[in-house]
């Protein structure tokens, strides 16, 4: 008998599950990525000569490209087609997406990690106005493209979450979903080394806690618009010495015109009186 070695063996495994699309208009080039909810291939659109991506789901998550196929948004990769292979595994064709996932390239500043997690949140709002949840938000279900383009991916009905990125109560809904934003946006920000300010702390804990956290993602994500223009966050109920910090802080290139018009000032005054 002769024993295989295990890359073999992978191998073998791994032709064995290709899809069978003879007949079809696409090609298969590779495998591209794998998870719970299906294999996803590179392929060739022989019809219309592009490259698209076909990702190959179990019967029962046929649901999934019907689900997909009702979220038009920038933030979410389209269906262009789907079907049914021989084998009754069900496979859909999207458009193939190049670039890194959030985990392989966090954002290096804040505030480049707020403005990331705001445009991971709109997609994610735009499902929940339509009572629609992720269900299972981490970093690397998050795409961003070459040329900066933010993509929520593997919007998959039958997952239940990862650990670490599910809330204490285990449940699925829009809530879950706001809870696996902010702890994205918690890595992101521990990612760049800097400290939070008190607002933005406010906001993270708002988002994660076990009760009175943000209803949906675009809850969160006005929140954090308004962390970056510098107005008061609804997680954070300030006091007139915060108010006054916040102020001076937003006002900076302003107090710095008026401080150098200031000395200026001075020191024309003072040359005139010698």
């Amino acid at each position: 008998m002769t024993w295989l070695s295990d890359d073999v063996a992978t191998h073998l495994q791994n032709v064995a599950a290709r899809p069978d699309l003879s007949g079809t208009r696409y090609e298969i080039v590779e495998e591209i990525a794998r998870g719970g909810m299906g294999i996803v291939y590179e392929a060739i659109d022989h019809e219309l000569n592009r490259r698209v991506a076909i990702k190959v789901v179990s019967p029962d998550s046929r649901g999934e490209a019907q689900l997909i196929a009702g979220l038009e948004h920038p933030g979410i990769i389209p269906i262009h087609d789907a079907g049914t292979l021989a084998d009754g595994r069900a496979f859909y064709v999207m458009k193939v997406v190049r670039g890194t996932t959030l985990r392989e390239k966090p954002p290096r500043t804040i505030a480049e990690a707020v403005r990331l997690c705001v445009r991971i949140c709109e997609p994610v709002a735009f499902a929940h106005a339509r009572g629609i949840a992720h269900r299972d938000l981490k970093p690397s279900n998050v795409m961003i493209g070459e040329f900066g383009e933010v993509l929520v991916m593997d919007w998959g009905v039958g997952v239940a979450g990862t650990p670490g990125y599910m809330p204490p109560e285990q449940q699925a809904g829009p809530s879950a979903d706001v809870y696996a934003l902010g702890t994205m946006l918690k890595e992101m920000i521990a990612a760049t080394g800097e400290s939070i300010p008190r607002r933005l702390a406010a906001v993270l804990t708002k988002a994660t806690a076990p009760a009175d956290r943000y209803a949906s993602a675009r809850d969160l994500a006005d929140d954090l618009l308004r962390f970056l223009d510098g107005q008061p966050v609804v997680a954070y109920p300030e006091n007139i010495f915060d108010a006054v910090l916040r102020w001076l802080d937003r006002n900076r290139a302003l107090i710095a015109i008026v401080a150098a018009y200031l000395v200026m000032r001075v020191i024309v005054l003072l040359f005139a009186h010698r």
